[in-house]
């Protein structure tokens, strides 16, 4: 897995990194085929905000997630991001239907 973990008007320090991170590393965990991730985090005026873009086979998700505090954006971020690859793991392990060594015979 490729981690890109970038600061718009704010310095990424070392403790930010690790945090974010482990976050994503509790989320990455559902999937084997990660290919990479991007993290964007950015400060305009008193709002700060998180965004990432995780790239799995077949799709791109895009989460992102603002805050007044950046390490409460990351939560919230690394929150959402859990529903929807926990979504997107579901779509596509469903089919939609019942094999049909499942039905019983009707006669």
């Amino acid at each position: 897995m490729n981690l890109n973990i970038t600061g718009h008007h704010v310095e990424v320090t070392p403790a930010i990194r690790e945090y974010v991170t482990s976050k994503l590393d509790r989320v990455i965990r559902h999937f084997d085929n990660v290919t990479s991730v991007g993290v964007i985090l950015s400060v305009e005026k008193l709002r700060q905000k998180a965004e990432v873009t995780v790239h799995v086979r077949g799709k791109d998700i895009h989460v992102e997630s603002d805050d007044a505090d950046m390490y409460a954006a990351i939560d919230a971020l690394a929150d959402k991001l859990d529903r929807q690859v926990l979504k997107y793991k579901a779509k596509t392990s469903d089919h939609g239907h019942d094999s049909l060594k499942h039905h019983v015979a009707e006669s």
